[in-house]
């Protein structure tokens, strides 16, 4: 069994969204084989700010990327993910 750890950045969709609501929704929509080890909320520009969340990933399970990068792009607010880094380990 691999692991990965990645780091995405999830983009509101505006600054009117509650970035600490979307924070409490994601351990509860990553899919199996996916734990969340860390967050944080970061200025980007003009009052506007990101999530930026860091994840273990268990790479055995074929699908598991896919399976992610849909769970977060379905939280309310959430306009665009990007994965900014991972690394096996």
């Amino acid at each position: 069994m691999g692991q990965i750890v990645a780091a995405y950045d999830l983009m509101p969709e505006s600054t009117d969204v509650n970035l600490e609501k979307v924070v409490s929704t994601i351990a509860g929509v990553v899919p199996k084989g996916v734990k969340v080890i860390e967050h944080s909320i970061l200025p980007i520009a003009f009052g506007l700010k990101k999530v930026n969340v860091g994840f273990l990933i268990d790479d055995s399970i074929e699908s598991v990327g896919g399976d992610l990068e849909t769970a977060l792009a379905s939280i309310p607010g959430i306009e665009n993910i990007e994965c900014v880094s991972s690394t096996v380990i």
